[in-house]
């Protein structure tokens, strides 16, 4: 089924039930109202050719229907990263992927002080320039069987692209990646089926669309079963979350650990008193964000695992099958293959290896890249660069990606597995990342980049093989974050390499401290 079929046929069928609460227009939108709008933003968006067109609005009602529209209208919506580098990535969007218009909020462009770029048209305009006559007639098309609107709309296959989205970019240029209709469905329905939604439910939609994890655990999976969306624009904007999931009664709340910090810090009590499922992904969930929300909510924090190629959800905890510390069973119809490093061997229940996944929910291919797509596709499999072991029961549990592995005298070590226990052992309001720079002795160097000035190496030593230890502890007041809320790895990195560019001696030795 193509998304913005479904969307139809639950319009009608929920006509009068809300659609969006917006947060952004302070509107509250029906399904009814929302297929007109839908409908005009058709026609309207035809005006700027045909093939993809690029969107670049935060999470709200204009950025919703925009998307629908440029659906109906037979565009492919390409999601632009307006939270780091806007006209950067707007450039970079219209040359990889062969398109020149954007729709965009001018409010947006003004908030982030930047310029249109060529080829930009701004949705104030659009709806303004909206006629009696477009109203009357989108109406009287809504009005009509859902059978009969489809066949008014763009008709396609559930093979085609739906969406364009950019990988996170935290360790490498941005990769283009187009995902079907078949692709989104299947993950919503299945993560329909593990949390057992209804359209009781209703979705506290704070997550930026042009991330994959904002598409459908925000948008299409309300959009899949009828839900309501309470959107809020910034999910930075910690306070204003926690008084819009209490004033709309949301049910569901979506985040990364960093968001979900955020809101714990800025809640109150009876804030997220109505919300039944707290899905937390992107990174690893430390524990003490855990414990604070079951000790301040009485509420269990559920942590997934997934890839922007992978439409995104692999596995999931749920209430029923909860194993803290892992990332959950894979999803229904997700066949998950953990392959020995070097030999290609299937590993055994405990053993790590790569990750590698199978299923309706896996790309077809990276945009324009034949290279990088036959590295990560290999014999129907998605390789998908990370590491982790799945145990007798069933759960994965992640080790990090297989480029946060450094070797030092002859081992390999997980970065992300120090990051973890340093996680666990710093207070709560420190952040941390560590990192691996080049070391002309042992091959690399293990540093923790901090947000304050710590030393925790006398207790990781109770903690960590002697090889393991972080030989630095870095003060950096912010560590980078990418648009989605994760630690930008790739920046923090370059930056602890450049802290400390010709400290090292030739004998990759070093004493004293680095400061911020």
């Amino acid at each position: 089924m193509l998304l913005h079929e479904r969307f139809v046929r639950v319009a009608k069928d929920r006509r009068d039930s809300l659609f969006i609460a917006d947060g952004a227009t302070k509107r509250r939108i029906t399904y009814r109202r929302g297929l007109i709008a839908s409908l005009i933003l058709s026609r309207k968006l035809r005006r700027f050719g045909s093939g993809r067109i690029g969107i670049m609005i935060p999470t709200s009602a204009p950025c919703v229907l925009s998307m629908l529209g440029a659906l109906m209208s037979g565009r492919t919506p390409v999601m632009i990263n307006y939270a780091t580098g806007a006209a950067a990535n707007a450039r970079y969007a219209q040359e990889r992927c062969g398109f020149s218009t954007i729709v965009t909020a001018r409010a947006l462009l003004d908030r982030l002080g930047i310029e249109p770029c060529a080829g930009m048209v701004a949705i104030e305009d659009i709806v303004s320039g909206v006629t009696l006559l477009e109203k009357l007639v989108a109406a009287a098309i809504a009005a009509l069987p859902s059978g009969i609107i489809m066949r008014l709309v763009h008709r396609g296959d559930e093979e085609d692209t739906a969406i364009v989205l950019f990988t996170s970019g935290s360790e490498r240029s941005p990769k283009v990646v187009p995902l079907t209709h078949r692709n989104i469905v299947s993950n919503v329905e299945a993560m329909s089926r593990v949390f057992e939604l209804s359209p009781n439910d209703s979705v506290l939609a704070t997550l930026p669309l042009f991330h994959v994890f904002g598409q459908t655990a925000n948008l299409w999976i309300a959009i899949h079963l009828g839900l309501s969306l309470a959107t809020w624009a910034n999910p930075l904007d910690y306070r204003a979350v926690c008084r819009v999931a209490r004033e709309e009664r949301s049910t569901i709340m979506v985040g990364t650990p960093s968001f979900f910090r955020g809101y714990l810090n800025a809640s109150e009590e009876g804030d997220f008193s109505t919300i039944r499922i707290a899905a937390v992904g992107a990174d690893r969930c430390p524990d003490a964000l855990r414990e604070g929300y079951l000790r301040r909510h009485g509420l269990t924090l559920l942590e997934g695992y997934g890839t922007t190629e992978t439409s995104p959800t692999i596995s999931v905890n749920t209430k029923e099958a909860n194993r803290p510390g892992s990332v959950g069973r894979p999803l229904p119809g997700v066949r998950v293959r953990i392959e020995h490093l070097e030999s290609g061997d299937e590993c055994a229940a405990g053993e790590t290896g790569r990750i590698l996944v199978q299923g309706d929910l896996v790309m077809k291919g990276y945009l324009g890249d034949l290279e990088a797509t036959s590295h990560a596709i290999r014999n129907g499999w998605y390789d998908t660069g990370d590491m982790g072991n799945i145990d007798a029961d069933g759960f994965l549990w992640l080790e990090g990606r297989l480029r946060r592995f450094v070797k030092i005298g002859g081992e390999m070590i997980s970065l992300t597995s120090v990051e973890s226990v340093l996680d666990d052992l710093l207070p709560e309001d420190v952040l941390c990342c560590v990192v691996g720079i080049p070391d002309p002795v042992k091959g690399s160097r293990i540093l923790a980049v901090v947000t304050q000035d710590v030393d925790a190496k006398p207790l990781l030593k109770r903690e960590l093989p002697p090889i393991a230890l972080p030989k630095e502890f870095i003060t950096m007041e912010d560590l980078p974050m990418t648009g989605a809320g994760t630690v930008d790895f790739q920046a923090t990195t370059a930056w602890a390499r450049e802290r400390l560019v010709g400290r090292i001696d030739e004998s990759g030795r070093r004493g004293g401290r680095v400061e911020s």
